[in-house]
This record gives C-alpha cells, sequence and structure tokens, in this order.
C-alpha cells in the first residue's frame, strides 16, 4: 500500500495564511482577561456563592496555608518573630527618625500593617515596616510642602494622607492587575536609584552621628557637604560621635560574623537592639545627655492612637499628596516585590505580584487609619527572616505583638537613647543598598542600562529624589523609542542542506540564495514610527544587492522575500509603507514575496485591500515556501 504524502499542498497553504479567521477585538480581549480573573478556573457550575468564596479565598491566603498549619511550623514563626523584633524595633525608631517622625510612629508602623499583611500576603519570609528609601522618599517630598520642624502638625496629616493614598494605589494596582506599572522603572533604575538613595541617607545621619542641631533639609549632596563645612564651626560634642561610630562598628562587627558563620545570623540581628540597650545604659550611667549627648527623650507608647480624622482629602494639599503618594506607592511596591521573589524563588513557590499589591495596598490603607506612614518589605528584616527559618507570614505575627508589649512597657527606658546610636543602626544598613556588583554586571551586558543606572544614581545624589526618578524614566523610554524608531533588520541565508534561515550576521555559514534577497523585519509593531526608515532600508539594501550581483556575477536580481515573522502588529502607516514598498521594487522589476505574517497583519492587509496588489499567490505560511516559489520563478522567467 503505497505510503501518502503528509506535505500540504502550496495553493492550501495560501488558504491557510489568507483565509485565517479575524483575529480577537481589543474589546474582547480585555473582557477575557477579566473573566479569567473573576471566574472561578474549574469545571464546577458557576454560582454566586462559587465566586464569593474563590474571591475571599484569593483575597486572604491564609484560608488555605492556615488549615495545614501546626505546632511545629509555630515554633519556628515564633523563634523568627522574636528575632526579627529585635531587629526590627531600633530600626523601627531610626526609620521614623529619617521620616522626621517622632519615634513612636515608627514602632507603630511595625504593628499594624504586618498584621493585615499576614492575612493578605502571598509571601512566606517578607517582613513588613517602615524601611530606609520609602522613609527618605517621605521626609523629602513632603516637608518641599510643609516644613515639619514650623508645622508639625500639617506635617503628619499630609504623612498620613500620602499613607492613605499610598495604599489606595496599590489595591488599585492589583485589583486591575496593573503590575506593568512597577516594571517602569527598570533593574538599572533601582539599582542607581537604591545605591543613590543610600549615600544620601548616610550622608543625612551626619547630623544625628555629630550632634548637630541646625543641619539642611535638602537631600543633594552638595547641600549636604555645605552644612557639614559650615557645621564645622559650630559647637558640637564628641561624645555624640564616639558612641555612634563605636557602636557602628560593633554592628559590622557581629554583621560580619554572621556572614563568615551562617550559625551566628542571630547575632547580627540583635545586635542593633543590644546596642540601644547598651548606649542607654552608658548615657543613663553617665549622664552624658547633661555634656552634650543627644538624647530622643519621649516616647509615647500604648496603643496605635487613631489619624482617621488627620487625613485630608481636599485642598490645599491634595494634589501634592497624590504626586508623592503614587511615587511613594510605585517605589514601595517594587522594593517588596523583588524582596518577595528573591526568597521565593529560593523556597521554590511563586509569588502572585497582584496579590501583593492589594495586600500592600490594604495593609497602608489600614496603616494610615492607625497613626503609621508607609510601610513595606525590607531587604534586611526578610533575610533575617529567611535565616531564623520562618515558615509562614505568622513571623510578622510574633513580630507585631512583640512591638505592640514593647510598646505598653519599655517605651519609658528609651528616655535616654542617644540620637546617635539610631544613626549608626541607619548606616548599618545602608551598605546592603548598594549593589556594585550588579552595577558592574549592568555595565558589561548593556551599556545603555548602565547610563539608565549613572543617570538615577547622579540624580539623586546631586539633585533630588524625583530627577533622579524622573531621568530614569526618561532615559528608558527613549532607549524603547529608539529601538522602536530603528527596529533590527536582518539579511537571511540558508544553513546548507537545511530549509533553516538565519541572519548571515549571527551565522557566517548561511548561504544568500542566487538571484533571491532575503531579509527579516525584526519589529513587533510595524507603525508611523518605524515605517519609514524600514523602507528606506529595504529599498537601499536592494539597490545595493542588485549593483554588487551585476558587477560580481553579471546576473540580476529577481526576486525579494520580506521575512515578518516578527511582525505582531501593523497600523495604517505600516500598510501604506508596505504598498510603497511593493511599488518601488515591482517598478525595479522584482518580484516581492512575504513569508509569515501574522494573524493580525494579514486581517489588516485584507481588510485594506493590499493582498490584491501583492497578490495573494505571493504571500506564503513559512520561509522555505517562499524561497521554492521564487527559485521556480526565476526558472519559468528564464
Amino acid at each position: 500500500m503505497a505510503h501518502e504524502s503528509t506535505t500540504v499542498p502550496t495553493f492550501s497553504k495560501h488558504a491557510m495564511v489568507l483565509d485565517s479567521p479575524e483575529p480577537p477585538s481589543v474589546w474582547k480581549e480585555v473582557t477575557g482577561t477579566v473573566k479569567n480573573v473573576l471566574v472561578p478556573r474549574d469545571n464546577k457550575p458557576f454560582s454566586p456563592s462559587c465566586f464569593l468564596t474563590a474571591c475571599i479565598k484569593g483575597l486572604f491566603p491564609v484560608l488555605q496555608w492556615g488549615r495545614n498549619y501546626n505546632l511545629k511550623s509555630f515554633r519556628s514563626d515564633f523563634m523568627a518573630g522574636l528575632t526579627l523584633a529585635s531587629l526590627g524595633i531600633p530600626q523601627s525608631i531610626g526609620y521614623a527618625n529619617l521620616a522626621k517622625l517622632d519615634p513612636q510612629y515608627g514602632l507603630y508602623t511595625s504593628v499594624v500593617p504586618p498584621l493585615i499583611y499576614a492575612v493578605m500576603g502571598s509571601s512566606r519570609e517578607i517582613a513588613i515596616g517602615p524601611v530606609a528609601v520609602v522613609s527618605l522618599l517621605l521626609s523629602s517630598m513632603i516637608q518641599k510642602v510643609v516644613d515639619p520642624t514650623v508645622d508639625v502638625d500639617t506635617y503628619h496629616k499630609l504623612v498620613f494622607t500620602v499613607t492613605f493614598l499610598t495604599g489606595i494605589f496599590q489595591a488599585s494596582f492589583g485589583l486591575l492587575r496593573l503590575g506593568f506599572l512597577v516594571d517602569l522603572l527598570s533593574h538599572a533604575a533601582i539599582v542607581g536609584f537604591m545605591a543613590g538613595a543610600a549615600i544620601v541617607i548616610g550622608m543625612q545621619q551626619l547630623k544625628g552621628l555629630l550632634g548637630l542641631s541646625h543641619f539642611t533639609n535638602s537631600t543633594d549632596v552638595v547641600s549636604v557637604i555645605k552644612a557639614v563645612s559650615s557645621a564645622v564651626h559650630q559647637p558640637w560634642h564628641s561624645g555624640n560621635f564616639l558612641i555612634g561610630c563605636s557602636f557602628l562598628i560593633l554592628i559590622l562587627i557581629t554583621r560580619f560574623i554572621a556572614r563568615k558563620n551562617k550559625k551566628f545570623f542571630w547575632l547580627s540581628a540583635i545586635a542593633p537592639l543590644l546596642s540601644v540597650v547598651l548606649s542607654t545604659l552608658i548615657v543613663f550611667i553617665t549622664r552624658s545627655d547633661k555634656h552634650g549627648v543627644k538624647i530622643i527623650q519621649h516616647v509615647h507608647g500604648g496603643l496605635n492612637p487613631s489619624s482617621a480624622k488627620q487625613i485630608q482629602l481636599t485642598q490645599p494639599y491634595v494634589v501634592e499628596c497624590t504626586k508623592i503618594a503614587l511615587v511613594c506607592g510605585v517605589i514601595a511596591l517594587t522594593e517588596a516585590i523583588a524582596v518577595g521573589r528573591s526568597f521565593a524563588s529560593v523556597r521554590g513557590y511563586r509569588l502572585d505580584g497582584n496579590k501583593e499589591m492589594m495586600a500592600m495596598g490594604f495593609m497602608n490603607v489600614a496603616g494610615s487609619l492607625s497613626s503609621c506612614y508607609v510601610a513595606t518589605g525590607s531587604f534586611s528584616r526578610s533575610a533575617v527572616n529567611f535565616s531564623a527559618g520562618c515558615k509562614t507570614a505568622v513571623s510578622n505575627i510574633v513580630m507585631a505583638a512583640t512591638v505592640f508589649l514593647a510598646l505598653q512597657l519599655f517605651t519609658r527606658l528609651l528616655y535616654y537613647t542617644p540620637v546617635a546610636i539610631l544613626a549608626s543602626i541607619i548606616l548599618s544598613a545602608l551598605p546592603g543598598l548598594i549593589d556594585y556588583k550588579a552595577a558592574m554586571s549592568i555595565w558589561k551586558v548593556d551599556k545603555m542600562d548602565f547610563l539608565i543606572c549613572m543617570g538615577t544614581f547622579l540624580g539623586v545624589l546631586f539633585g533630588s529624589v524625583e530627577i533622579g526618578l524622573s531621568i530614569a524614566i526618561i532615559i528608558s523610554f527613549a532607549k524603547i523609542v529608539i529601538r522602536a524608531i530603528r527596529p533590527s533588520m536582518e539579511v537571511l541565508g540558508r544553513i546548507e542542506g537545511t530549509e533553516i534561515f538565519c541572519s548571515i550576521r549571527q551565522y557566517p555559514m548561511a548561504i544568500p540564495t542566487p538571484s533571491v534577497f532575503l531579509m527579516r523585519v525584526d519589529c513587533s509593531f510595524l507603525c508611523f514610527m518605524n515605517a519609514n526608515f524600514i523602507r528606506e532600508r529595504i529599498i537601499r539594501w536592494v539597490t545595493e544587492e542588485c549593483d554588487t550581483m551585476k558587477e560580481k556575477t553579471g546576473d540580476k536580481l529577481q526576486s525579494i522575500i520580506i521575512d515578518m515573522s516578527n511582525v505582531m502588529n501593523i497600523d495604517t502607516s505600516g500598510l501604506a509603507t508596505l504598498e510603497e514598498i511593493h511599488k518601488e521594487l515591482v517598478f525595479l522589476n522584482l518580484q516581492v514575496a512575504i513569508a509569515n505574517p501574522s494573524w493580525t497583519v494579514i486581517h489588516k492587509m485584507k481588510i485594506a485591500g493590499l493582498t490584491g496588489p501583492i497578490g495573494g499567490d505571493w504571500i506564503f505560511l513559512t520561509v522555505a515556501d517562499a524561497m521554492q516559489a521564487c527559485l521556480s520563478f526565476k526558472r519559468d522567467s528564464v
């Protein structure tokens, strides 16, 4: 019995290309996405109760993993939570000082947001609380609207309003699946931003480390250097510097030991709290506060007071608060999701970015109503949480409960805590923000990305946080626009003995086919931005190829194949350009073939009536089919 050939006849391949159904409209794609999000993905019949149950389970992951929670996991989470609190309490106080707030606000922020995140978040390792970069963002941007040293009450109101709006933005990003907004800041931009912010934060701590009474509110390095230079002529007390540097060295030594031996991770975790206790005891015994050592004095304890009435959503500051909240929301989400994904990859599970956004949003909204400022995931505390062996987000609950007990019982003991120790704790956390290895890798891999990294870094360092972020976004979009305007185009050749066609530049062994010029357009969208560039490049290449072939062999170029497999979409300018290219090449007495146009491209070509002038017989499913037809055309025309 004869074996039937499985090769699809040429006419049927043309039919497959030209007679494909219409692609789905934008409206169908949007509604399909919403349906996939809202409707449960199982075979059960849809009902309101099933939908509600699925929504509740999606909103509160604790309902899923909590069913299998056991005493063994709790033991691990309990120890991790206590270790986390020993690091989080002194850091929270220090970051509140960085945000130009009283110490208790940092502690408040380590109580409510972690509790909300524990039941709504999808990460097991993230430790929630105030962080250095967001604290700097708040203080540097809000103090341009209201000076905290002049009008403390209004400053507090703006902080709570920004926190509330930040939560609204973050929750909206998650509900509307707008996670791509977080990706507006590329990896290179984040590396540069974090490094610049770390240096700015470090220089801001010179005020506390030197015990200066007057210091600049500006964050750029030039203003800080001028402030330090002028402070040399002011009276300052060496006791502040001595205490700060001594305990900074102690914290760094314990961190070095912990890195060398992972068993001693707890040593670096408790070092900040131990430093606070010892320095406070030293100041109390020696009464150094009477001799120029600055202390934090009163820290209000007790339950988080309500701040709902302080949120101002009316003029005159609502526009400024909205702008600040959007920046803070994106930066906080970027840091938290980056931290969560890094630990999730180690543990081998997937982090749901949209759930994280909703969890972050709800916790900041709740925090804004309970005297908290913007909270997010901290890399340093999350690393401690991971090293301490946490199993679930219950470690955040244990940490929050410990901080709450500290607010109830121990805030009076912080009266004599020196301000310099807070500066040293913040300084000890900054080296982790400067990732010079990543910057070197970016330089080696992509020079344009390195330009984004350095532009952001220098913008934050010599300008402001807003300038640095603006530079990052402007250069990133410029990079996208440049690559869209000038897309890559390749001349293709055949790998000998195969039907594989690839770039001659990338694979020198690829052989061009005589009398047939094959090229590929490497852009996903053939549109008004790049249509003219593509037309000029194709015509110039074809003209040069005609001249070269005539000089070398005396033969004529007879066919042109345009591989459009990478062109996913086309607009009216692209269609007009495609028609112009066809006319110009036909005028040069060349046969034009198009290979593998996408679903959308062929649909728009049919609507625009472009398949007629080009010829349906010269639109092919594969490059190999187009090449075979062009070679046959050559033989027929000879």
